[in-house]
């Protein structure tokens, strides 16, 4: 749906988050939805395991297992998720490379992917086809595509008797897009087609972001869900689980998934011991109340710049709390483009966002997170008013 640009108001900052960023003030900062932004409190509770662990790393490390553990099964009650199911991973690349090198693939297989995925994804998906000699399709959508249901045709549309996997975005990262729902995984699984599911917005932005239906699902939990970076997930349904291959052999392998997964010798472990308490400062402030707020503010967003530039707002749909809109054409169509525009935002008007190259006008999107303000937006309408008018 495409929402009245008339009536989209910006919502009451929320109470209690002044100060709870570290942010500087004198950067606009609309890019909540690459990197995120880790709350006072979590960076405290990390720089406090990590002088704990050097105190003691012997003992630190030997804990360990047991304390990851602990914190996955916290961090599955808050996504509704079985723990037994659900491994810590340090990203959303990390996990589908798992992912992929769990699913028997062959010579002749098809893949599906749309031309919607973040663009390492898609390019672990073309890796894995090439070493195997499988065909990878890509779906092409509209970026006019108006919801799940036409999403949902034309994915199948393009399922033929050699597609084996399909590889989706849950919520699209150049365009904000609701891409793989609960009734498309459905017919896919109905079709025989094994899905992996990347959720890398969707940890404390949906209230229900595990889709059960994916044969494997990942999402990250720096973005909102206020963990510290380097911490995702990864969710495997129960009849994958004795076949998930992690990416190295370490000394929890005989153990099994998902502990295999998880392990990996001396490396920093304190971004998943500290994640949950990015979900406890979530309920803290309201997770419903955060949630409405940054879709409200996303949406005001995307009103200020559709309204002062004219650009086209893609359509958006509940629950998110990103907006896309539309450059003109011309404007953003290659990599070096799109690139060039956020380079120059940020060097004249010290504008963090993202534009993503599309063929006929590249792909503008902004973030909506509690540190964010209308001012922000109209900071960044000023700013690329200049760029699109230069010739």
């Amino acid at each position: 749906m495409i929402e009245d640009l008339r009536t989209v108001e910006a919502p009451v900052p929320l109470p209690g988050t002044n100060g709870l960023f570290t942010l500087d003030p004198a950067v606009v900062h609309l890019n909540h939805g690459s990197y995120g932004a880790v709350p006072v409190p979590v960076q405290r509770l990390q720089e406090r395991l990590r002088v704990e662990q050097e105190r003691d790393p012997d003992g630190f490390f030997a804990d360990l297992p047991g304390r990851v553990a602990a914190a996955r099964t916290r961090i599955a009650a808050e996504l509704g998720t079985d723990p037994a199911g659900l491994a810590l991973v340090a990203n959303a690349t990390e996990a589908v490379a798992v992912a992929l090198d769990s699913v028997p693939l062959a010579a002749g297989d098809r893949v599906l992917v749309t031309d919607h995925g973040y663009g390492a994804v898609t390019w672990a998906v073309r890796r894995r086809a090439e070493e195997v000699g499988a065909r990878v399709d890509t779906v092409r959508l509209p970026l006019d595509t108006p919801g799940e249901e036409a999403v949902r045709d034309a994915v199948l549309a393009a399922v033929g008797g050699r597609t084996v996997l399909a590889v989706l975005d849950q919520i699209s990262s150049p365009t904000a897009r609701r891409i793989a729902g609960p009734a498309l995984l459905a017919a896919l699984r109905e079709r025989d087609v094994t899905t992996v599911v990347d959720g890398a917005h969707a940890p404390g932005m949906l209230a229900a972001p595990v889709e059960g239906e994916a044969d494997f699902w990942f999402g990250n939990l720096h973005k909102w869900a206020f963990a510290p970076r380097a911490t995702g997930v990864l969710a495997v349904r129960p009849e994958w689980t004795g076949r998930v291959r992690p990416l190295a052999v370490s000394w929890e392998h005989e153990r099994g998934y998902p502990a295999n997964v998880e392990w990996r010798g001396t490396c920093d472990y304190t971004p998943w011991l500290a994640a949950p308490a990015g979900f406890e400062l979530l309920r803290g402030l309201g997770t419903d109340l955060v949630r409405r707020h940054n879709e409200e503010l996303a949406a005001h967003g995307g009103a200020v710049l559709a309204d002062r530039l004219g650009l086209t707002p893609l359509p958006a749909e509940p629950g998110v709390s990103m907006r896309a809109l539309r450059l003109p054409p011309g404007r953003g169509e290659s990599e070096e483009e799109a690139r060039g525009l956020m380079a120059v935002l940020w060097q004249r008007h010290a504008v963090r966002t993202v534009v993503r190259a599309w063929p006929g006008g590249g792909v503008l999107r902004v973030s909506a997170q509690l540190y964010n303000r209308p001012d922000d937006y109209r900071t960044l309408a000023a700013g690329l008013a200049e760029l699109l008018s230069d010739r």
